[in-house]
């Protein structure tokens, strides 16, 4: 399906900001009509055969805790560790990728939902929702370092490198939140006028993005100024909440709560290519750059598994397990994993992996 764009203007939304702003950088590229750069290149991708549909469990790690809801996970792949939040335990666990054992279990997080681990400030962000905080621990030693108050419902977090920034969506706020990650101190809360999605780093065209879900809106932020400069509304957007982005293709890979569907948008033209369905609630999404795949968990426990071939994403079928809304792949290994909340009476983490090969 194709669609025509409907630009709402340009905007300069920024409040109280707390700290001294950054060095230039290099401003956000988002256009009328396009979120590349008009140098931007495209490599072509070489030729791949289909690879086999389906899934397969390598393996089922009981976790520590109740067995109730999990939220969003971050992997640091140089030191292989899968940060899970725990959501309805107010917990954040570390998992190492590698021993497949769990190395860390940090508490007092009342409803953790968005997490992101920032090796370059030895960091990791924590979205306490049920404190109306984001919280910061220390990756060494797995310590809280900071605590930001007075955000209503954290969820979503990115992290801008050029500016040493970190973005955190506030659902309930209708805004992003602004973090300094060298002091950990708020720097400005940016007015969405709808409720905050899930927000992502875009390294091509420097912006961070948010869906704006209440607006069916993907709203572009400068993160040099912390400024919303352009607003992008697309058919077929209906609640969109969670979205991940293909930088080396130009595509982004956005999901709809309100109807169940999967939307594929050109960044180059701000146009949907595709639309596909997949489970009711869709709520992560998971993008293996290497292997093409796209896997999208569902609040239902639905897991769509794509292959991206070409610009074209061609469905590789489902898993299905009951909780299964929060997934991550791992980029190096390409295994898939999803935390779930009750498997014979304790939660746990399923590992799985593509039944085929890598692709040749």
């Amino acid at each position: 399906m194709r669609c025509s764009l409907v630009l709402l203007g340009t905007v300069a939304l920024a409040t109280t900001v707390d700290a001294q702003q950054s060095p230039p950088v290099a401003s956000c590229a988002a256009g009328a009509s396009s979120l590349t750069p008009s140098s931007w290149r495209a490599s072509t991708p070489s030729p791949q055969r289909p690879p086999a549909p389906g899934l397969r469990v390598v393996a089922t790690i009981p976790l520590p805790g109740p067995t109730n809801r999990f939220d969003y996970q971050s992997l640091d792949v140089a030191q292989r560790r899968l940060y899970i939040n725990h959501m309805n335990a107010g917990h954040l666990l570390a998992f190492d990728v590698d021993s497949q054992r769990v190395i860390g279990d940090v508490g007092n997080l009342p409803r953790a939902t968005g997490v992101w681990a920032v090796p370059a400030h030895r960091a990791v962000y924590v979205s306490a929702a049920g404190a109306h905080a984001v919280v910061v621990l220390d990756d060494r030693t797995m310590k809280e370092v900071a605590r930001i108050d007075g955000i209503r419902f954290p969820d979503g977090i990115a992290y801008a490198a050029p500016v040493h920034k970190v973005f955190v969506s506030d659902e309930a706020g209708e805004a992003d939140v602004v973090i300094d990650a060298a002091t950990h101190q708020k720097r400005s809360t940016i007015g969405l006028g709808g409720e905050a999605g899930n927000t992502h780093y875009d390294s091509v065209s420097r912006c961070i993005l948010v869906a704006v879900q209440t607006r069916n809106e993907l709203a572009a932020i400068d993160p040099a100024t912390e400024r919303v400069v352009a607003r992008y509304r697309l058919a077929g957007f209906d609640h969109p909440h969670g979205f991940t982005l293909d930088e080396a293709d130009r595509l982004a890979f956005v999901t709809n709560e309100g109807n169940g569907t999967l939307e594929v948008v050109d960044l180059r033209t701000m146009r949907v290519l595709e639309t596909h369905r997949v489970g009711d609630d869709p709520d992560v999404l998971a993008w293996d750059p290497d292997w093409r795949r796209l896997y999208v968990a569902a609040e239902s426990g639905v897991v769509s598994s794509f292959w991206l071939d070409g610009s074209t994403l061609r469905p590789l079928g489902e898993y299905r397990a009951p909780s299964a809304h929060s997934v991550s792949v791992d980029p190096r290994t390409h295994r898939i994993y999803l935390p779930l909340e009750n498997v014979d009476g304790h939660p746990a983490l399923r590992i799985l992996e593509p039944n085929a090969s890598r692709l040749h």
